[in-house]
């Protein structure tokens, strides 16, 4: 993979899964490498990321990740659910997730719902990144309207 020969490593990958097929490193590393071939279609790259997070459910890396493949395939809600279940498992680091989601959305929700764009969806994609950029700093709704 560090060569860029994408296609070679899925090859790998396979070798290591037959070898190992509870391997949730094997699968989350295919997966990060089917994200680069062309060929490979998003629900079989969503799949390897669902069974390397089935294998491992408590690494937030392989949930952020998942949540950062699902906001590229058009995903909101599931990316939603990978960035919430990161956070959970990782309280340190969880402002980071909560701050990454709000960007994310908040640039790729318009793009993604666009035929259905008006200022009613605006708004609602503006609310639900404004939730969690202030779940990110620790503050709820009420407490950020009274510091406004």
């Amino acid at each position: 993979m560090s060569d860029g020969e994408y296609q070679q490593a899925l090859g790998k990958f396979d070798k290591a899964l037959k070898a190992n097929p509870n391997n949730p490193e094997a699968y989350f590393f295919k997966a990060e490498a089917a994200v680069l071939v062309p060929k490979v279609s998003v629900e079989e790259v969503l799949a390897l990321y669902n069974k390397a997070v089935q294998l491992d459910p408590k690494n937030p890396f392989y949930y952020s990740s998942l949540g950062a493949f699902c906001f590229d395939a058009g995903r909101l809600n599931e990316a939603e659910t990978a960035y919430n279940k990161a956070a959970e498992l990782d309280l340190d680091n969880a402002p980071y997730y909560y701050s990454e989601f709000a960007v994310e959305y908040s640039r790729r929700a318009p793009i993604i719902m666009e035929q259905f764009l008006d200022d009613n969806t605006r708004g609602m994609i503006a609310k639900k990144a404004l939730k969690y950029s202030l779940k990110s700093i620790g503050l709820d709704e009420e407490k950020a309207k009274k510091l406004l």
